[in-house]
């Protein structure tokens, strides 16, 4: 669901770092960090949603480097409204 481009274009923005932290451990399973590999994958039904309501029935796409940036810079975004009480 998560493209290698998405990555890349995290890493190379050190400020989206704690809250591409944050976005990843809420949505794993819960518990993941206790089995081996300890990664915050999502629950498949919850994928298979979110690929859904992104691209469409069918096989789906995968993130891209400029909307992993754009939802991240959006969940702060968010974030700081919510901590603002607007």
């Amino acid at each position: 669901m998560v493209g290698p481009g998405a990555l890349g274009a995290v890493l190379v923005r050190p400020a989206l770092w704690p809250v591409a932290v944050r976005v990843l451990s809420s949505l794993g399973e819960p518990g993941w960090w206790r089995r081996w590999p300890p990664l915050p994958r999502l629950p498949e039904a919850y994928a298979e949603l979110r690929r859904e309501t992104m691209w469409g029935p069918g096989p789906g796409g995968r993130l891209g480097g400029s909307e992993a940036v754009e939802y991240l810079r959006w969940v702060e975004a968010m974030s700081r409204n919510i901590r603002r009480g607007r």
